[in-house]
């Protein structure tokens, strides 16, 4: 299997890939039309990013199955366009979570304490001690989580440690979870605003989230609230949060911006992080040694699977509901022609088959085919399925 590795990737990986039998091409500086163009030329089947952006110019430049994100998060790839082109899009979920939480922890100390000012200052020859000896302290100040998958399950242990109470939303949070967690489960993202002296988000980038937190939220943060954002920027309003820390002295720590540089180094000055009481690193919380380690080992377990089975872990593109109307239980002897032929008397009754499954029974004589398709099943279908000698049984099952 030919894969290309369009972006940095430890070389433990690389050496990896190659011992499974992968061809393997590593040009981590490949963007925009030169990648379109190496894909072309290299026709790889699979295709691993980081950073790099996988628009669908990409998608459409060579025989690509398989893209693998090396890293949770996948708004960088065009998933739409790879769905329609019958590309699996995969990712690495939860093997930076101690690493990006480690960062906010980072964030959340070092506005507290000023960090950053005083080396800028000390750098200056600036002796300011009166000045940066005003901390509030964590101990006992309420850490707000919005979003509590791998990263934010992470954040609670570590608030717990520096005895700070967390409160919590999350759609997926249950009370009961809450409770296993030792933590308070919140209704909104404004409860959980009006609730925190700390806001930490750990949410992924999709519909349903880009731009959730906007004026309103931040207008229902305290005075002199700590904002961290190691998520991605376009879950923000950007603007409303300068607007909340001019007005209201918000502190905001920020690993994320929205309209990133697409490469490791660049031009990117965004207007936020001037402000006073703004501290902005590279997005860099997935960036420890130990992290890209977990990644690349994740990476390369994807790709091992795919090539081995053809299944793909960790798949965020294939339909978690499809339109089928029922389904097809079909029992028969483990014989050449039967699917076949159960399939033929599906299409001409102008159904669409949209799942199906075959199963063999120990001892290899028989089997069962669960088709789910979307139309009317009549019973002349029945009949025509049921005809064949090796058919055994056929039930028809409503959805």
């Amino acid at each position: 299997m030919r894969v290309l590795v369009a972006d940095s990737f430890e070389s433990s990986g690389l050496d990896a890939l190659r011992a499974s039998g992968c061809e393997v091409v590593h040009e981590p500086a490949l963007k925009d039309e030169a990648l379109v163009a190496r894909v072309a030329e290299a026709a790889p089947e699979v295709l691993i990013v980081r950073s790099t952006k996988v628009p669908e110019a990409v998608l459409a430049a060579g025989p690509l199955k398989l893209v693998v994100r090396a890293g949770a998060g996948y708004n960088t790839i065009d998933v739409a366009a790879a769905s329609r082109r019958g590309i699996y899009v995969s990712n690495c979920p939860g093997k930076n979570s101690v690493a990006v939480a480690e960062l906010a922890f980072a964030l959340i100390s070092s506005l507290d304490r000023r960090i950053a000012d005083n080396v800028a200052d000390l750098r200056a020859g600036v002796w300011n001690k009166s000045e940066y000896g005003k901390a509030k302290g964590l101990y006992g100040r309420t850490l707000g989580l919005i979003g509590l998958g791998g990263i934010g399950s992470a954040m609670v242990s570590r608030a717990q440690a520096f005895g700070m109470p967390v409160v919590a939303w999350s759609r997926s949070l249950t009370d009961e979870r809450a409770a296993e967690l030792g933590i308070t489960r919140l209704d909104s993202v404004l409860d959980v605003a009006r609730a925190a002296d700390v806001v930490s988000v750990h949410l992924a980038l999709n519909a349903e989230t880009r731009g959730l937190l906007g004026a309103d939220f931040f207008a229902a943060l305290p005075e002199g609230a700590f904002f961290i954002n190691t998520s991605r920027g376009e879950v923000i309003d950007e603007a409303a949060l300068a607007e909340a820390v001019r007005a209201k002295g918000i502190r905001a720590g920020l690993d994320v911006f929205a309209n990133e540089p697409g490469s490791g180094s660049g031009e990117f000055h965004p207007a936020i992080v001037d402000l006073p009481g703004v501290y902005g690193t590279h997005h860099i919380g997935a960036s420890t040694d130990q992290a890209q380690r977990a990644i690349a080992d994740e990476a390369v377990r994807i790709v091992r699977v795919f090539a081995e089975t053809g299944t793909v872990p960790n798949v965020v593109n294939l339909a978690r509901a499809t339109p089928a109307t029922s389904t097809l239980v079909i029992r028969h002897l483990d014989r050449p022609g039967v699917l076949a032929a159960a399939l033929d008397a599906i299409s001409t009754a102008g159904l669409n088959v949209q799942e199906m499954e075959n199963v063999v029974f120990e001892g290899g004589e028989a089997a069962v085919a669960r088709i789910d398709v979307e139309g009317t099943v009549v019973a002349d279908t029945l009949a025509a399925i049921g005809a064949h000698p090796s058919v055994l049984d056929v039930q028809l099952i409503e959805l």
